[in-house]
């Protein structure tokens, strides 16, 4: 098992390391124990945290309302939350419990 994921029963807990005001949204890949991911939203307001919300929402298949920021609200480090998600993206290599 990897370091940059957990399940917590059929929610999936992933750390990622943010890269805001990036030129595309894109899942760059594993940096160290995190997933890489690039958004194009600046760090201001709320927006970055708003638009990772929509881009991880996107990506795993699910509602908005199933991807909670559970740590690292003003940071570039963050633990994220994504409530029973019906896909799994390309670029990450994660198994299921």
């Amino acid at each position: 098992m990897a370091d940059f994921y957990s399940w917590q029963g059929d929610s999936l807990i992933i750390s990622c390391r943010l890269q805001p005001k990036a030129s595309n949204d894109a899942i760059v890949g594993l940096l160290g124990d995190s997933v890489k991911i690039r958004i194009t939203a600046p760090p201001i307001e709320g927006k970055a945290n708003a638009h990772l919300i929509k881009f991880l929402a996107k990506q795993f298949g699910v509602a908005k309302s199933s991807v909670t920021i559970i740590s690292g609200d003003l940071g570039r480090q963050k633990r994220v939350k994504i409530e029973d998600p019906r896909k799994i993206p390309e670029q990450l290599t994660i198994e299921r419990n």
